[in-house]
């Protein structure tokens, strides 16, 4: 299959294929330009903005020659936007909770050391 069908058939741009090997996925997350968490919150504010601007116009995708019209962009706006809403709040559910865990580990670790590496008990 050639670079182009392929990115079409798999709606993605890149003609390149993406490597997931845990050393890529570490330097993916190094910059926030690469951050898939970020790329998708980033994708809803593009897709909400599109929408808005819409008004009602068919919307034209470049992998298929049949506009998306008002009844696509009402599932957009009913379905996929939700769906992104919620995933980005569970992402950010599991932060809030991640960074609790850490202050309560640094808060133990001070603990210790105030205390001459005793815990206490």
């Amino acid at each position: 299959m050639s670079g182009l069908r392929w990115a079409r058939s798999h709606r993605c741009a890149a003609l390149a294929p993406i490597s997931m090997a845990p050393n890529h996925v570490a330097a993916a997350f190094a910059s926030p330009q690469e951050d898939p968490f970020l790329l998708l919150e980033s994708t809803l504010k593009a897709v909400e903005r599109i929408l808005r601007h819409a008004s009602q116009q068919p919307l034209q995708r470049c992998w298929i020659d049949h506009p998306y019209g008002e009844e696509e962009l009402t599932r957009l706006e009913e379905e996929v936007i939700p769906a992104i809403s919620r995933c980005l709040q569970r992402i950010d559910e599991i932060d809030r909770a991640l960074e609790q865990q850490l202050e309560g580990q640094q808060l133990q670790a001070l603990y210790r050391q105030a205390n001459g590496g005793s815990d206490g008990g």
